[in-house]
């Protein structure tokens, strides 16, 4: 059950949120064979000044900035978690997001560390 957690611009959020949630979600369905219902998602907007970056870091040409943070039981390899990550970048670079624009974050713990309804 990985939890995602997206910070973008506010008019990004505006214009895209729904898309990028589906791409987000099928993308995980690709690459980890989740189910599809297997969906939680958060979306934090943020306004102009909130979100701090480099634009140049790691010589990057960054321009916005979409963090998707991911906490997920650790049971993937490192092939996997990759194959996840392309997959977000080419769906949602499908949208418009540019690649430089994205920055993933993955963060994993056991299954005794999650609750989810029972």
């Amino acid at each position: 059950m990985p939890l995602i957690q997206v910070d973008l611009s506010a008019a990004v959020y505006d214009e895209l949120h729904e898309q990028m949630s589906t791409e987000i979600q099928a993308a995980q369905v690709e690459a980890l064979g989740i189910t599809p219902d297997d969906l939680f998602h958060v979306f934090r907007p943020h306004q102009p000044g909130e979100l701090k970056f480099d634009p140049g870091y790691n010589n990057v040409d960054r321009r916005e900035l979409v963090l998707i943070h991911i906490t997920m039981v650790h049971m993937y390899p490192v092939g996997k978690k990759r194959d996840l990550f392309e997959a977000i970048v080419r769906r949602l670079g499908a949208l418009g997001i540019r690649s430089e624009d994205i920055l993933i974050s993955v963060v994993e713990n056991g299954f005794e560390d999650w609750y989810a309804g029972r």
